[in-house]
């Protein structure tokens, strides 16, 4: 088969692959759409040494299962595998499973690729008439979908009267504004310094954008929560500013280790800081379904490039010249109604 691999730093070989196999319990997956994510990105620079050359990135994929009893089942895959048996896994927390593994980190390839093996309960069905290139949002945006939840329940968990701000209008961001809006928030602004982004997420409902200075930008103390979809040093600094005392700051991002909190501050006012990885299988279920009702809208602030095409999708981003918060790449068997 053929799949986009990481050889080296800013390096990607689009090349032959064995073709994996499905083990049991698990299902080959046909590709047909997959997200390139932030962490891919840090991957690529050689910022990740989880992500170790070579290697196939990619984890924000859906398809169609390939051969037994569920050939032709469309789906889009959660690409965290737990044990299943640890306590974190027994209380329904399996993004904290002591054994988890997910795609595109070894030993598990990853969705860059014509096919992938997956258990078979880490695949929700697609309905015929969702896009699977949308379907394989539901990755990145459940990582937003988990954040609101937990932020949510702090606050009490009505969200319809209080300040929302996102920090970051990449897919991580978008997707944590959609899920506030989904979850009932109606006051959201989305903070964007790249200006093509943000021409392009004007037009996305729900929420105000602007960029860090101008006069939208929340003042100090006024948001009740911040999602930081980003992770810099600079933008926790931002998040510390604009809580207000009580409030609630949502840590998604993983842009930069150290840096930025004002922990003094956090302190005083008794503002609640809240890291978040991933998404547990509910999250990553309830995500799929508000894609699949409509609750997150048309989705239509993704682009799609073929999977043949991925090396310069990730120069692009690089460069800050790509206005989509997402790149969908597309493996060359892709079917036009998919």
């Amino acid at each position: 088969m053929k799949a986009l691999v990481y050889t080296g730093v800013e390096e990607l070989s689009y090349m032959d692959r064995p073709m994996p196999e499905a083990r049991d319990g698990e299902a080959l997956v046909r590709i047909m759409a997959s997200g390139i994510c932030g962490s891919d990105m840090h991957a690529y620079l050689g910022h990740d040494p989880r992500r170790p050359a070579p290697l196939t990135l990619g984890h924000e994929a859906a398809g169609i299962v390939i051969g037994g009893p569920e050939d032709g089942r469309r789906v889009t895959i959660n690409p965290l595998v737990a044990c299943q048996n640890c306590e974190f896994c027994e209380t329904g927390r399996e993004n904290l499973c002591t054994n988890r593994q997910i795609i595109s980190m070894p030993p598990r390839q990853g969705a860059f690729a014509e096919y992938v093996s997956m258990p078979l309960r880490n695949l929700v069905t697609v309905p015929d008439g969702v896009k699977l290139a949308h379907a394989a949002l539901a990755e990145p945006i459940a990582c937003g979908w988990h954040g609101v939840r937990l932020g949510r329940a702090v606050l009490g968990g009505d969200l319809s009267g209080l300040r929302c701000v996102v920090i970051g209008g990449g897919a991580i961001g978008v997707g944590a504004a959609l899920s506030l809006s989904a979850q009932g928030a109606r006051d959201i602004t989305v903070i964007e310094p790249n200006e093509m982004r943000r021409a392009r997420l004007a037009d996305v409902a729900g929420f105000e954008v602007c960029a860090p200075g101008e006069p939208a930008m929340p003042t100090e103390g006024s948001a009740d929560i911040v999602i930081d979809g980003v992770g810099f040093a600079a933008t926790r600094e931002t998040a510390s500013s604009i809580a207000r005392a009580g409030g609630v700051i949502v840590h998604i991002g993983l842009g930069e280790a150290t840096g930025g909190l004002d922990v003094r501050r956090m302190t005083l006012q008794e503002i609640t800081f809240i890291g978040t990885y991933t998404y547990t299988a509910e999250d990553f279920a309830a995500t799929a379904a508000a894609i699949f009702n409509g609750h997150l809208g048309p989705l239509d602030w993704v682009e799609e490039r073929p999977l043949a095409e991925g090396h310069g999708a990730f120069r692009d981003i690089r460069a800050g010249s790509v206005a989509a918060p997402k790149i969908i790449l597309t493996p060359e068997h892709r079917a036009a109604d998919t």
